[in-house]
């Protein structure tokens, strides 16, 4: 195994960046951090990993012999996972594994033409939420209460109307935040502006609020954190231009009823994320990285490879980054 480590120096600490072999080369758009000894990714050719040993090793997963793009994992504990999958009609899927991924149900697949699942996230092992584009100006939206046993769409008239175009980018799984039982926002972009979804009530209601951020087609929210119920950050940009930080980051201390515009990114970011139990932040792209000590405020750039995604193991300062070419690599504070 070939592992490079980085000494980065930080305000809060000196955090380790070690890469780590896959054993793949398709891209890992989805990652989902459990434990020191355990995490999962997710992938481009039906790419799905597991390791049991903090990642000296990374396990191919076979969930069906379909090709797919996995773009998307969320790990409940160390034996159970869901896996999303995109794709116009049928191509997006949900698969779920409680036996640690030595079997898979498919839990649902899409009969709308019309419909592309994007990402999806959990408050608990029983209550789940899948956001995908809008279909004919309305938003898409699935939750759970019964664990992945059935998927119910959020009735339309539950939603505001949908801009045109408008979705959420299947670009790091992370475009969803849940905090509590019941709050959830969802981030989206490819519209005239760029705006943020969110509920209080788990999903029953909705509401929108306007963000500073651009939007285009290929511009707007990538990624949202939120590390208590009024505190957040949204990052993205134009994943076409992946040098270039123009107002692609803003902060709300409102539970995201407003939105203020911060600089300080040093290019396209694609997945953000507290540090658990800090006001620390994470921010991290295909072209680099940056961190804040002081919730958003400011940022200061990390030295070192970009991944497309990120995802801190549950209450604990390290996790693991992964991106193109199935580079995978572990950080820790």
């Amino acid at each position: 195994m070939i592992r490079f480590i980085i000494s980065l120096l930080l305000t809060v600490a000196a955090p380790q960046m070690t890469l780590q072999t896959s054993g793949v080369t398709a891209r890992l758009r989805g990652v989902s951090a459990v434990s020191a000894r355990v995490a999962w990714a997710s992938g481009s050719g039906s790419t799905v990993l597991r390791t049991d040993d903090g990642g000296a090793a990374w396990k191919k997963i076979i969930v069906t012999p379909d090709q797919l793009d996995f773009r998307d994992i969320d790990a409940i504990d160390e034996q159970t996972a869901y896996v999303l999958s995109i794709g116009n009609g049928a191509a997006s899927r949900i698969y779920k594994t409680s036996d640690g991924g030595t079997s898979w149900t498919l839990q649902f697949r899409n009969d709308d033409p019309k419909a592309f699942l994007d990402a999806m996230t959990f408050w608990d092992a029983d209550h789940g939420i899948v956001i995908g584009d809008s279909v004919d100006l309305k938003f898409y939206i699935l939750t759970t209460s019964k664990g992945g046993r059935d998927w119910t769409r959020v009735a339309t008239e539950k939603l505001p109307p949908a801009l045109g175009n408008e979705g959420a980018f299947a670009a790091s799984g992370t475009n969803i935040a849940v905090f509590g039982k019941k709050y959830a926002w969802i981030g989206l972009g490819s519209a005239a502006r760029a705006r943020v979804l969110r509920t209080t009530d788990g999903g029953h209601t909705w509401r929108v609020s306007e963000t500073p951020l651009r939007s285009s087609p290929s511009s707007g929210i990538f990624s949202v954190a939120f590390r208590d119920a009024k505190h957040g950050v949204i990052v993205g940009g134009d994943y076409q231009k992946e040098n270039e930080a123009s107002d692609n980051l803003a902060i709300t201390s409102d539970g995201a009823a407003t939105w203020t515009l911060v600089k300080g990114l040093s290019g396209f970011r694609s997945v953000v994320a507290y540090v658990p139990g800090t006001t620390t932040l994470l921010a991290i792209g295909p072209a680099g990285s940056d961190y804040s000590t002081d919730d958003g405020d400011s940022w200061t750039a990390i030295p070192g490879p970009g991944f497309d995604t990120f995802s801190f193991a549950r209450g604990q300062r390290f996790g693991w980054a992964a991106g193109a070419r199935g580079a995978i690599g572990q950080l820790s504070f």
